[in-house]
């Protein structure tokens, strides 16, 4: 099978299983607005993104090396396993005397009375990471996809108990998150045979140096990343000003806003578990430039047609999405939106970027990007938020990964070249700000004018998209 079908083939497998859980996972998203007011919204919010924040820290970002070293057969699996358990444990160990005390940091306030919680949230959340990973280094993507509905089936039954039943609320939330990832974790460790490829006697001090040499930089990277996303909301919460407002529920409407983009994150999930196997596997192929350059045409083409679909819709989708009829104050949430969507493309072309960086070791250099976008989104969220409000922390964000995949795209060129075309590129991103501004000065009558720009991004994408997939699917030799 060519590198092209592999890759297609791996997509269709990876969004049989994230689609239909991305899909349950927004409609939690509506449980979640319909039974928890906006100030425990960003409770919620500020606990999984914190968990997002400990789990790189205290795992040494081992999962990102249990699949770069799983997928090379220079490696044995069962000393990869083994030895990434062993240092995933330590770093547990380190958590569980170190998360009771986060509550004393101003800004975390909010999660005291959760640290218990927390600490087993993390580590179910990273045992099955750790084991799904594992279970993609081995090619098992059948059995991934398959565990990626059942959790998400799970966490929606558990929910419904501890939340819409219970109405516990966050701690719900959290009970419901904990025993789905451990269902999900041992589900995993018995079928894809997981148990043998623990052995003790299979630690390697020396492929564990190496190991932690390719994932311990990724640590500042994901933690930065995580800090990118969620930095808006702890401005948004803690700032104050005269001319709009700001607070906790401020930031909870803001969190409800970002979870229509996640409909656009569900392609570059399910792309970026495809094109990260493959961009490990065809990192030594003579044509690997040829082979980056016609993946990223169609898959920006993709997310450009998805965004403006998802911005022509923005109401209707938010209306689905966020339950306004407890809390009404949910109900201007579509209007931070499109921005944000338009960030969300960016984060996608930037996951493509990172396959690149994965592929090569180079992940130093993610760091050095992702720090550029997270001083560029901390500036702006100082200089935004007290005039414009929730819509200056979208715009920090969209123009943060704006700037991060500038820096990636021509820091790759380096030692990676490939082409691509700039002024589709431009043209593309300045008619989704054109639907952007019709959106937000428009606001119930947005429709209609969004068309026209919609209209042209569709037609510059739509026919260079099919040609590239029809190209894809046919080409008979890598």
């Amino acid at each position: 099978m060519n590198k092209y079908k592999r890759l297609i083939l791996n997509i269709f497998i990876f969004a049989v299983g994230s689609f239909s859980s991305k899909i349950f996972a927004l409609i939690l998203n509506n449980l979640y607005t319909k039974r928890i007011d906006p100030a425990s919204f960003y409770t919620k919010s500020l606990i999984e993104t914190l968990a997002l924040f400990l789990i790189p820290v205290f795992t040494f970002s081992m999962t990102e090396a249990v699949i770069r070293f799983g997928l090379d057969d220079a490696y044995n699996k069962k000393k990869v396993f083994t030895t990434a358990t062993c240092i995933i444990a330590f770093g547990m160990a380190l958590m569980a005397a170190i998360v009771p005390f986060l509550h004393f940091i101003p800004v975390l306030r909010q999660i005291s009375g959760y640290s218990g919680l927390l600490c087993i949230y993390v580590f179910a959340s990273s045992m099955r990471a750790l084991c799904s990973q594992f279970a993609r280094s081995r090619n098992l993507v059948k059995i991934f996809s398959f565990d990626g509905i059942a959790t998400t089936v799970t966490l929606f039954i558990f929910s419904l108990i501890f939340i819409s039943y219970m109405d516990l609320g966050v701690k719900g939330f959290m009970l419901a998150t904990i025993l789905s990832d451990s269902f999900s974790a041992m589900f995993l460790f018995l079928a894809a045979s997981i148990r043998k490829y623990f052995d003790l006697r299979c630690i390697d001090r020396r492929l564990g140096e190496k190991m932690l040499r390719f994932a311990v930089p990724l640590i500042p990277t994901t933690v930065m990343w995580t800090l990118t996303g969620f930095s808006d909301q702890i401005f948004i919460s803690n700032m104050h000003s005269s001319r709009v407002q700001l607070g906790e529920a401020a930031a909870g409407i803001y969190s409800a806003a970002t979870k229509v983009p996640n409909l656009l994150s569900m392609v570059a999930t399910i792309f970026s578990m495809a094109w990260n196997m493959s961009a490990i596997t065809e990192n030594r192929s003579k044509d690997k430039h040829v082979f980056y350059s016609n993946v990223f045409d169609a898959y920006q083409s993709v997310l450009f047609l998805g965004a403006a679909g998802l911005i022509l819709l923005v109401k209707p989708v938010s209306m689905l999405l966020i339950n306004i009829n407890t809390f009404p104050e949910y109900g201007r949430a579509y209007l931070y939106t499109p921005l944000l969507i338009t960030a969300a493309v960016f984060v996608c072309l930037n996951h493509f970027e990172y396959g690149i960086y994965t592929a090569t070791k180079h992940s130093r250099n993610a760091f050095y990007t992702v720090a550029a976008a997270l001083c560029s989104n901390l500036t702006m969220n100082a200089v935004f938020i007290p005039l414009i409000g929730i819509q200056g922390a979208s715009l920090a964000t969209c123009c943060s990964y704006i700037i991060c995949f500038i820096i990636r795209m021509q820091d790759i060129q380096r030692f990676e070249p490939f082409s691509y075309s700039k002024g589709k590129l431009i043209l593309n991103t300045f008619l989704l700000f054109v639907m952007c501004g019709c959106v937000i000065a428009a606001q119930e009558e947005y429709f209609l004018i969004t068309l026209i720009p919609g209209a042209v991004l569709i037609l510059l994408n739509i026919k260079p998209m099919l040609l590239m997939i029809r190209k894809l699917i046919n080409r008979k030799r890598a």
